[in-house]
C-alpha cells in the first residue's frame, strides 16, 4: 500500500481527479449503504440529482489529491495553485487576542486550505487542527507525518487535544475545525442540519466564548481539470447565544443551531463537493 501511495504522489493532480471519480464511482457502485445515505443526505438538503452525481465524483477527487499533498517534502509549497478570496480576512484577525477561530465543513478540499494557511500565514501565526485519528496504523502514521509541518500541527479528536486548542488559542495562535464532524456523547447537542437533527459538536462554540477568538468560516473549492484550488474566506455569520442568562441546555443547543445554520450556508455554495456520504446523522460514540 505504501509504495502504492508514493507512486500516486508523483502524478499530476489532474491525473489523480481522473482516478479519483473512477474511485468514487466505484465505491458507489459497491456500497449499497454508502450510495443510500449519499443519496439520502443529499436529497434531505434538496440537491438536485445531477448535483448528487458530481458529488460521488468529487468524494473520490478529494480522496486522491491527498498523497500528492501529504508526501511532498516537509519544506516544499502546496503542489498545485492556490488562490484565495477574502485573504484580507485573515490579515485583519492575526495578532487579535484570543487568537483565530476557522471552521470549515467537510466540503471540498479542506486538507488542502490547512496547508495553504500554513504555507502563506503559518510563519506569523500557526495553525492547529483538530483530527479523529485513522483506525489503520500505516494511515494514521501518514496522516501524522502529513500534518506535522512548518506552521501546521495536529491535535488528535480527544480531552488532551481539546486542552491543546484551548492552549492554542490562548497564545494568539489558528485553530481550525470541521463543526459537522460528529462529537463523542456529551460533547454536543442533537440540532438541526438540513432539517433533521444531527448530533453537533458545541466544542467551537466553546472556544469562541472562553477565549474570545475572532472566528471566521472558510471551504477550499477545487478547480476542475486539475487547476488547482481556491480558498475562500468569510466573516462568522451567526448570532452565538448569550453568554449568561441561559441555561447550559438551551445555551448548548442554540449553540449548535448557529454553527449548523453557518455550514449549510457554506455547503450550498457548491453542493457537489460536500461529502454527502459521510455518515452525518449517525448517534454518536459513548466516550472519547
Amino acid at each position: 500500500m505504501h509504495g502504492l501511495v508514493h507512486w500516486l504522489s508523483r502524478r499530476s493532480l489532474k491525473s489523480l481527479h481522473g482516478l479519483g471519480a473512477v474511485l468514487g464511482w466505484a465505491a458507489w457502485l459497491l456500497s449499497p449503504s454508502y450510495r443510500r445515505r449519499l443519496h439520502d443526505n443529499a436529497a434531505l438538503a434538496g440537491v438536485p440529482a445531477a448535483e448528487r452525481r458530481r458529488a460521488v465524483a468529487e468524494a473520490g477527487r478529494m480522496t486522491m489529491e491527498l498523497p500528492r499533498l501529504w508526501l511532498r517534502a516537509v519544506e516544499a509549497p502546496v503542489p498545485d495553485p492556490v488562490r484565495w478570496e477574502g485573504a484580507e480576512l485573515i490579515e485583519q484577525a492575526l495578532g487579535r487576542p484570543g487568537g483565530l477561530l476557522i471552521l470549515t465543513p467537510h466540503l471540498g478540499s479542506f486538507e488542502v486550505a490547512a496547508h495553504a494557511y500554513a504555507q502563506r500565514f503559518g510563519p506569523r501565526q500557526p495553525m492547529t487542527v483538530l483530527y479523529r485519528p485513522a483506525r489503520k496504523a500505516w494511515l494514521r502514521q501518514m496522516e501524522e507525518t502529513a500534518r506535522a509541518r512548518p506552521g501546521l500541527s495536529s491535535a488528535p479528536a480527544s480531552l488532551a487535544g481539546v486542552r491543546q486548542l484551548m492552549r492554542a488559542l490562548r497564545d494568539g495562535g489558528t485553530v481550525a475545525l470541521l463543526p459537522d464532524q460528529v462529537p463523542p456523547q456529551g460533547q454536543g447537542a442533537w440540532a438541526p442540519f438540513f432539517g433533521r437533527p444531527a448530533y453537533t459538536m458545541t466544542l467551537a462554540a466553546r472556544l469562541a466564548r472562553q477565549t474570545g477568538a475572532t472566528v471566521l468560516l472558510s471551504w477550499c473549492e477545487r478547480l476542475p481539470q486539475g487547476r488547482g484550488h481556491v480558498v475562500h474566506m468569510t466573516p462568522w455569520n451567526q448570532d452565538w447565544p448569550p453568554p449568561h442568562g441561559l441555561d447550559e441546555e438551551a445555551w448548548t443547543l442554540q449553540a449548535a443551531t448557529a454553527i449548523n445554520r453557518a455550514m449549510e450556508g457554506l455547503i450550498l455554495r457548491r453542493p457537489s463537493q460536500y461529502l454527502w456520504g459521510y455518515h452525518r446523522y449517525k448517534q454518536p460514540r459513548a466516550t472519547l
